[in-house]
């Protein structure tokens, strides 16, 4: 069945000693087109991520965000050291430009590297490997796919009974054009016989302009093609494997506006013309929906 490109979905894991939300955010789009945001300990791995997601979706703008819940307990770490030379520093400064004030530890604490987290043994925790991130992320992908399916499902619906709308009005159309060419047989002859007053006319020669007519404004064969095309949009919502069908609706929608002008342009009848614009407006209505079909 086929797939929207719109849908949510969330998960949550560790990480190594990080306990991490991932959120993927789906919408459409012609391509494939991935935005990916990791937390700093994760950016070498954005390629593997990257990958992952292109394996899931072939098309729209996916958006990943991951976000660390909790990172393992760890203590602060305070490099005296480094505090000593900074305060030499500062002295010196303070000294050399005569600058007033006192030089505070909240102010020393806030210099670059004077604070290090670890855990209680001062070793760095385990910042895990991209095997248990992508684990989550195909977790929120799932969540995604869920949704994903069940709009698909909705928009399937939404085509299927305007398909059938659109099949109402063809039949009207193929009713009536018929007897249209009955009509114009008729008003061509009684035209004729006005313009001539009564002086004979080539009964070969009008049968074959009414001919020539008729087969102007004969439409059958763009009515067949519109049945062919819609039959193989119905089919493509029915594929079990829904892959790509979204570029296949679009051509298929092309197809059958291009028959509807077609006839539109052949009618030379109120009432057929009347159909005509209903139809274009059902193919409208068909393009805004498979427009958000993978």
């Amino acid at each position: 069945m086929i797939t929207s490109m719109t849908g949510f979905g969330t998960a949550k894991g560790t990480v190594g000693a990080q306990r991490l939300s991932v959120e993927i955010r789906a919408v459409n789009h012609r391509f494939f087109n991935p935005a990916i945001k990791l937390p700093g300990s994760m950016a070498q791995w954005e390629g593997e991520v990257r990958e992952a997601l292109r394996k899931r979706f072939s098309r729209g703008h996916v958006s990943l965000s991951v976000r660390v819940e909790q990172e393992a307990d760890r203590t602060l770490a305070i490099d005296e050291q480094k505090i000593a030379t900074y305060v030499q520093q500062l002295r010196a400064l303070k000294e050399r430009l005569g600058l007033a004030g006192d030089i505070d530890i909240a102010t020393i604490l806030r210099l670059p590297d004077v604070l290090s987290a670890g855990d209680e043994d001062g070793v760095e925790p385990d910042a895990g490997s991209v095997d248990e991130l992508l684990a989550v992320v195909h977790d929120a992908a799932n969540g995604l796919d869920l949704m994903r399916d069940a709009e698909g499902a909705r928009i399937s619906e939404f085509l299927h009974e305007h398909l059938r709308v659109i099949e109402t009005a063809l039949a009207r159309v193929r009713e009536r054009a018929p007897g249209r060419l009955v009509e114009q047989h008729k008003r061509l002859q009684t035209a004729v016989a006005e313009l001539v007053g009564g002086v004979a006319v080539d009964a070969q020669r009008l049968a074959q302009e009414i001919a020539i007519l008729a087969d102007r404004m004969d439409v059958s064969e763009e009515l067949n093609r519109f049945g062919a095309h819609i039959a193989a949009f119905r089919a493509a919502l029915d594929e079990k494997s829904g892959s790509g069908v979204g570029k296949r609706l679009g051509f298929l929608i092309q197809e059958m506006l291009r028959e509807a002008n077609t006839t539109g342009s052949k009618a030379n009848d109120a009432a057929i013309l009347t159909d005509v614009v209903a139809i274009k407006e059902e193919l409208e209505r068909l393009r805004e929906q498979s427009e958000n079909v993978e």
